[in-house]
């Protein structure tokens, strides 16, 4: 082998290395997602119990209603990892898992090595709302190590038998695993495309064809074997069908470029375009259809852009040219192209350094950012008693972004009305607790009255809040900036039958139109 190219493979690994503790830095975030709570604390009822709930134990509204914990198994790990290493562990081993689905997004792009490792930085920024202490970076990963193998796989057809056993561990990680049957789909409808436009004969396109088809055969064959058995068919589609949640959760709703957290998604988007103007081979099938697939969807959800960027930014390096992204192309024995080992070295050691360095300073800042997203003293007042009445009050109505935050401190004594599990409490319950009460909608006092709503913890500044200062049936006995803790003087009622729902029929609570009046904040995006 030539020496250049032996030069030219230390290159690409020494840029691999820099590249991954960079990546190990970037992605390092506080253990703040409003959702990690309640998942931590069902992953220690998994653990210490044995099993996997099948109805809902947290709340007062669903109690004993049926419930799908399609992320079970990451429940139990994230639990685990806090048990033996605190927020710590759980912050890198993050951190760890998303830099990993990078890496392979850079070995897909590896011909052009400079330009991929610069590709991957740009979608990792692109990406970085979606980043977090959450079980769907799994997703993220999961989808990343799909694509590579599904690529390396036509060349390597055994590569595709990893694929049904890592389907299998992603269903039981995360409810994003129908994103595998999506890919594969789009990938043979762009082969049949392929076929169609007479880009590919058949005798070439039917193996493929029929390797794909027979993944997807197993895949679904495979969608059983989780503890929720075949009811895990149904929530994909459950899910993307809920109104509510596409209309009152930020990471659901479409990226707005008026923000200077998308701007490189923005960017992305306009070198996709330019890629497929310039770019001299015709786009294949296989590559054009997940892309519009991912497309449409990273446009019409914030929570969809990391797939699209695993997609996207391949489609962008390969449409630059050779000569301009091939290391092999540099003669290594000109002084002036030598990149000396010390230099590397050094490079290497610095980035290393703060991946390092910004693990402790994020480790460090849990506390601070714990307390200056959530209602710490508040929580801790109820959870002491120091609050009056607080012995009493079992039925909570809390802010919805500190839901999952109380069911983590404060359950059992105190079972929520809502929490970020908005695929098990329905659109009318959202409503009734983010747009009706919150806002004090037509119908707000009948919401709190029915349900026998015993504590209120809100943010000071919410309506609500203002509302039961003026209220004489209920009492602040507890206020801080960050929240205020609200308890009622006397019994809302003796009937405690929680299973009976304020419908829409019954009580015209919902305001249809009106806006959330506190929106999640874009870094803390819910699972």
């Amino acid at each position: 082998m030539p020496a250049f190219r032996i030069r030219g493979e230390s290159v690409f690994r020494n840029i691999a290395v820099i590249l991954l503790f960079g990546l190990l830095g970037m992605t390092a975030r506080n253990a703040t997602d409003p959702d990690l709570w309640w998942h931590l604390r069902t992953g220690q009822w998994i653990v210490e119990s044995g099993h996997v709930p099948h109805s809902d134990p947290f709340s007062f509204t669903r109690a004993g209603h049926a419930w799908i914990s399609h992320e079970w198994l990451s429940e139990a790990v994230f639990y685990e990892l806090w048990k033996h290493g605190g927020f710590a562990a759980l912050i890198v081993f993050s951190a760890i898992i998303t830099t990993a689905g990078f890496m392979l997004l850079y070995l897909r792009c590896r011909t052009k090595a400079h330009w991929a490792a610069a590709a991957t930085a740009l979608g990792a920024l692109a990406s970085s709302p979606s980043w977090g202490v959450r079980p769907q970076m799994f997703t993220f990963t999961f989808a990343s190590l799909l694509l590579w193998l599904v690529e390396w796989g036509e060349n390597r057809p055994r590569l595709l038998f990893w694929i049904p056993p890592l389907f299998l561990l992603w269903l039981n990680l995360h409810g994003g695993f129908a994103l595998a049957l999506a890919l594969l789909f789009a990938y043979g409808l762009g082969l049949l495309w392929e076929n169609a436009s007479g880009s590919i004969a058949w005798a070439d396109a039917r193996p493929k064809l029929l390797r794909v088809f027979a993944l997807l055969a197993a895949c679904l064959a495979l969608v059983p074997l989780n503890p929720s058995g075949t009811r895990l068919y149904r929530y994909p589609f459950h899910t993307l069908r809920s109104t509510g949640m596409r209309s009152l959760i930020n990471e659901w709703f479409s990226p707005d470029f008026h923000k200077l957290l998308y701007r490189p998604f923005l960017l992305v988007w306009l070198l996709v375009f330019i890629a497929l103007a310039i770019s001299r081979a015709r786009p294949k099938g296989r590559v054009i259809f997940p892309l519009l697939l991912t497309g449409l969807a990273s446009v019409d959800a914030v929570r969809h852009i990391p797939i699209f960027i695993l997609v996207a930014m391949p489609v962008i390096v390969d449409a630059i040219p050779v000569s301009s992204g091939s290391l092999a192309n540099f003669d290594w024995r000109d002084k002036h192209f030598r990149l000396r080992p010390i230099f590397f070295t050094t490079v290497i050691i610095l980035i290393a350094v703060f991946a390092v360095v910004k693990w402790v300073v994020v480790v460090n800042n849990q506390a601070a950012r714990e307390a200056e997203l959530f209602p710490q003293a508040a929580v801790a007042s109820l959870k002491s008693g120091d609050a009056e009445s607080s012995d009493a009050s079992r039925r909570l109505f809390v802010y919805y972004d500190w839901g999952g935050y109380a069911i983590w401190k404060l359950y059992p004594e105190h079972r929520v009305f809502v929490d970020g599990r908005a695929d098990l409490y329905g659109d009318d319950l959202l409503r009734q607790a983010i747009k009706t009460a919150l806002h004090l909608r037509t119908g707000w006092r009948e919401v709190l009255d029915h349900w026998q709503i015993e504590v209120v913890l809100v943010p000071p500044s919410c309506a609500l809040a203002q509302a039961l200062l003026l209220d004489s049936g209920w009492r602040a006995v507890f206020s801080d900036p960050k929240a205020v803790v609200f308890v009622r003087r006397q019994p809302a009622g003796q009937n405690r039958d929680i299973s009976t729902a304020v419908t829409q029929e019954s009580a015209p609570l919902i305001g249809q139109k009106s806006e959330i009046m506190f929106p999640r904040s874009v870094p803390n995006l819910r699972n």
